[in-house]
C-alpha cells in the first residue's frame, strides 16, 4: 500500500529515489477494520487521514439518531475540524469497509515537510481541493431538494450505492430510509 501513496504523490510532483525512501520510512500506512471508529464525538483528533482503500463515514448524533455528513473514499483526505482547531470533535468518523489509510499528525507532517519541502505545495493544493469539495457539497445540500441531491449523488458518486448501506445514504440526503425507497421507486418508473 505504500506504493499507492507514492503513486498518488508522484501524480502531482516528481520524487527522487531518496525522497521515496524518506516517505516510506515514515510508516504512514495503517489498516482499520470495517466498523472501527477513528474519531468519536468529544474526542480530540490528533491525526488526519488520506484514504488509500475503503470508505469512511462522517456523522453526528441528533436526538439519538445518526446523521451522515460525508463519505470519504479512495484518494480523499480527511482533516477533522478537531484536528485543525484542537477542540473536541462534534462528530464521528467510522469505517464502512476495511480501510487502508495514510495517517498524519501535525508533528509528523512538520518533520516530513522539513525533509521534503516540496510536499508543502502538494499539501496546500490538497487543502484547497478539500475546501472546494466541502463547499460544493454544502451548497448543493442547501439549495437542492432531497430528490435533486439523490440524483446529483448518483451522477457524481454512483459507487457509493454499491458500497454504503442505503439507510446511511438516506441520512446523508436528509431523509428517512422509507422516503429514499419511495423516491428510488418513483425515479425508476420515469
Amino acid at each position: 500500500m505504500e506504493n499507492e501513496i507514492i503513486d498518488f504523490i508522484t501524480s502531482y510532483i516528481p520524487l527522487s529515489g531518496e525522497e521515496v525512501s524518506i516517505i516510506k520510512e515514515q510508516n504512514l500506512i495503517k489498516s482499520y477494520n470495517k466498523g472501527e471508529v477513528l474519531l468519536s464525538e468529544g474526542e480530540f483528533s490528533k491525526e488526519c487521514y488520506f484514504i488509500l482503500k475503503g470508505c469512511i463515514r462522517s456523522y453526528y448524533l441528533m436526538d439519538g439518531e445518526e446523521r451522515t455528513t460525508e463519505f470519504y473514499t479512495e484518494n480523499q483526505s480527511i482533516r477533522p475540524v478537531s484536528y485543525l482547531t484542537n477542540q473536541p470533535s462534534e462528530y464521528y468518523l467510522s469505517c464502512l469497509e476495511d480501510c487502508v489509510v495514510a495517517v498524519g499528525s501535525t508533528e509528523r507532517n512538520k518533520r516530513l515537510i522539513e525533509r521534503l519541502p516540496k510536499l508543502a505545495s502538494l499539501i496546500m493544493q490538497m487543502d484547497s481541493e478539500l475546501l472546494v469539495q466541502h463547499q460544493v457539497s454544502f451548497d448543493q445540500f442547501k439549495h437542492l431538494n432531497p430528490e435533486m441531491r439523490y440524483l446529483k449523488l448518483l451522477e457524481t458518486r454512483a459507487d457509493l450505492f454499491d458500497r454504503v448501506p442505503l439507510y446511511h445514504i438516506a441520512t446523508y440526503l436528509g431523509i428517512t430510509a422509507v422516503s429514499l425507497s419511495r423516491m428510488r421507486k418513483r425515479i425508476s418508473r420515469k
